[in-house]
């Protein structure tokens, strides 16, 4: 077995190599500095003494025993967190988004799968419920793991654009207090980010975040193509108290929607059950009506109501969900035979014409929202006409200041 390295000069030893100069070769320098990294602890002797010149060879031994930098994004080590008092009953995986935000969803799994993140000692799951006092364990996150997965470059903000995201929002905002906000949101605006969508609700609300670094937070969604009322809470505690409301039967949702023809029940009930549709193409983004029982059926229940009417072509619907599914409202006003006006995935009538002056958008319009606060209040908020539905009413000649949503809609 070859002799272990010499960890510096012994009595008798030769001396390192040096040049015609006096100056130690290369070969000397890298072999100090070598010796340096297999024993990092013990300092040379030359650096003992203090106000003394230092050769060549000590220089590197001082380079090589300097600590490294530390990478971009990784963490010092393994950390434990307690769970605070606001963050009692929040999943883990949402625990992370807030602690964590560049933390990419699937880097967790594989944390927690292999059992690196752990809660009291315990492995734990990404839908683990947190209890305040708990404590996290949190292994160093690295920019990137063997997989080549890890955490994401969190983005970068500028003051610039958050200044102008802020302005945005303030100019949609519908109403705001010390724990809520709610939006108009525009027709095209997506709520949260997906495959291709870089703007979105979610992101600008990075704009809002406060001196505690926390992001209001949505507590339900609309479609992308669907304008109207969109309630955001601006503290944890609200978030759970308005998901709970949202969860009652004592929130009222009001939407209005411009469909193709008239139903012949003027006022009526849809109950189906809804499902997502099968395969990769068209049929597999929207929701099919379904037998109850069938995979994945979950039952579904709208009220509705005429309004107005265009003769037999066009009427104005109030439509009142009970249920919040999926392209709820979209599937059903599709399952009576009266699809929405511009619907590019539900809307099925056979060589029907677009009336002119109309503009081929989704005729969706989310108008007012009533649910009861924990304090005791009541939020009741109305989005307006978005502006192709408002040039829609006044082509047909439907009056929206004439109709109350709640009053007029049908009870269940």
């Amino acid at each position: 077995m070859a002799d272990r390295p010499s960890r510096g000069p012994k009595p008798g030893s030769r001396p390192p190599a040096r040049t015609k100069t006096g100056r130690p070769t290369k070969a000397a320098a890298r072999a100090a500095a070598g010796a340096a990294f297999r024993n990092p602890a013990k300092k040379p002797a030359a650096q003992k003494s203090s106000g003394a010149p230092r050769s060549a060879v000590e220089k590197s031994l001082a380079m090589a025993v300097r600590p490294l930098p530390a990478l971009p994004g990784k963490s010092a080590g393994v950390q434990t967190i307690p769970v605070r008092e606001a963050e009692e009953g929040m999943r883990l995986d949402r625990w992370f988004k807030e602690r964590f935000p560049a933390l990419a969803f699937g880097h967790l799994q594989k944390l927690c799968r292999t059992g690196q993140i752990r809660v009291d000692g315990a492995r734990a799951k990404t839908a683990t419920r947190l209890s305040a006092g708990m404590q996290v364990r949190v292994p160093p996150l690295k920019n990137e793991d063997d997989d080549g997965e890890g955490v994401a470059a969190p983005a970068v903000r500028h003051p610039a654009s958050d200044d102008k995201d802020a302005r945005f929002l303030k100019d949609i905002t519908l109403f705001e207090s010390r724990d809520i906000l709610v939006l108009n949101k525009p027709f095209g605006l997506a709520v949260q980010g997906g495959s291709g969508t870089t703007r979105h609700v979610d992101g600008l609300l990075e704009a809002l975040r406060d001196r505690q670094g926390q992001k209001p937070r949505l507590v339900h969604r609309i479609d992308k193509d669907t304008a109207g009322v969109l309630v955001v809470a601006k503290t944890r505690l609200a978030a759970s108290e308005l998901a709970r409301a949202f969860r009652s039967r004592l929130t009222r949702k009001i939407y209005w929607a411009l469909v193709a023809g008239v139903p012949r029940v003027r006022q009526g009930r849809i109950s189906t059950y809804l499902a997502k549709g099968e395969g990769d193409g068209p049929e597999g983004e929207r929701m099919q009506v379904a037998d109850h029982g069938h995979d994945g059926a979950s039952h579904a229940l709208t009220y509705y109501a005429v309004v107005d009417q265009a003769g037999q072509k066009l009427s104005w619907l109030s439509l009142k969900p009970v249920t919040g599914r999926t392209h709820q409202l979209r599937a059903h006003c599709a399952h009576i035979g009266h699809p929405i006006v511009g619907d590019p995935k539900y809307f099925n009538v056979e060589n029907w014409e677009f009336p002119g002056g109309l503009q081929n958008r989704l005729h969706l319009l989310a108008r007012r929202l009533v649910l009861p606060l924990a304090n005791g209040d009541v939020l009741d908020v109305s989005a307006p006409l978005p502006p192709h539905m408002a040039q829609s009413w006044s082509v047909l000649g439907f009056d929206a200041s004439d109709y109350d949503p709640i009053v007029d809609a049908p009870e269940d």
